[in-house]
């Protein structure tokens, strides 16, 4: 594997998919998976709390094991590909960059609301400092016009951002939308540029092919659709597809095949699938990783988890603002009890 390859992929699994199994990855989980991948020479794998370093929490989901150990673990056995982190300023800090960069993280994914580029300057400014390559990661891209999704962008190039990403963290994207951003994005940044989509209405391949067409050369994919809501575009198809196209990725697709079937089936509560919960999410174009907790919300408070997440979207909430799901629950079963 070498970064000549015409796309690199960052299998997200051992981060986004942290959302599916509730934070509760083990050390020897993460070591068999990570192993897997790096001989399977996948370029980057990202390992984190679903949201991102720091982020066990009771707000969040508590993780069952300290992230530290999870990316020490990773570090660990993969000898070509790179460990990289995400961080969410606000949730994580620059102390926990700089523990995360001591055990061998080699890339840091700055994420923030698509509008909020600005709380990332020290911490993509920091990342530099300690070597790591970086990335802009801009979430939500579908809450913002085009203008401002570059304006926001430029300025994570500013920072010293080496790719910046289009996140399309809801699913709620359609191909031709991808197009028109990704394509703003090849026009006006100096960047790298990279592309995370939801598969939340079942889009997620299609949009990730649009955004490479438009010439984003970072994509991220998530084996066995391991990843929030419905999962990300599933890594092993993307290489087989990518593969038929005659785009390299260095990737070895039997092994990614064999990883998803032996390694990440087992780990998978249940399997990934576009449940009415995660059409609900990309309809509504809510944050992915709200599924879990609006389907336990709605539980409590014995309404339908559907309702929750379209009054959410209509709030336009976004990453960070889980505390609002309860809020919302509550005065849904409120409003139901005073119709009765």
């Amino acid at each position: 594997m070498t970064n000549n390859e015409d796309i690199l992929i960052t299998e997200v699994a051992l981060r986004d998919g942290s959302h599916a199994i509730s934070h509760q990855y083990t050390v020897d989980q993460v070591l068999k998976v990570a192993k897997a991948l790096n001989n399977a020479n996948v370029p980057y794998i990202e390992v984190s709390h679903g949201d991102g370093l720091a982020g066990s929490s009771l707000q969040y989901g508590l993780s069952r094991t300290n992230e530290m150990e999870l990316i020490e673990a990773a570090v660990s056995v993969a000898d070509k590909s790179k460990i990289a982190i995400l961080l969410l300023p606000g949730i994580g800090t620059l102390y926990n960059l700089k523990e995360a960069a001591n055990l061998g993280a080699k890339m840091a994914r700055i994420a923030t609301h698509v509008t909020e580029a600005d709380v990332a300057q020290q911490h993509i400014a920091y990342a530099k400092e300690l070597g790591m390559e970086t990335v802009g990661f801009l979430m939500m891209a579908h809450m913002a016009p085009v203008e401002k999704l570059v304006e926001q962008a430029k300025l994570m190039e500013s920072y010293g951002a080496d790719t910046v990403y289009v996140v399309d963290s809801a699913g709620y994207l359609l191909p031709e939308q991808v197009r028109e951003r990704i394509r703003a994005l090849k026009q006006s940044v100096g960047t790298k540029v990279g592309f995370h989509g939801h598969n939340n209405l079942s889009l997620a391949m299609a949009n990730t092919l649009v955004a490479i067409e438009e010439g984003a050369t970072r994509i991220d994919g998530s084996v066995r659709c391991l990843g929030a809501g419905a999962g990300n575009t599933q890594t092993e198809v993307l290489v087989a597809v990518l593969e038929r196209m005659g785009i390299h990725t260095g990737v070895d697709l039997y092994k990614m095949m064999d990883l998803a079937e032996d390694i990440v089936a087992p780990i998978l509560q249940t399997p990934q699938e576009i449940t009415k919960d995660s059409l609900t999410l990309g309809y509504a174009g809510v944050y992915s990783s709200f599924a879990l907790h609006a389907k336990r919300a709605a539980e409590k408070f014995n309404i339908d988890s559907r309702d929750i997440l379209i009054k959410l979207g209509k709030r336009k909430v976004v990453g960070g603002q889980e505390d609002m799901i309860l809020d919302v629950a509550a005065e849904i079963a409120q409003a139901k009890r005073s119709l009765v």
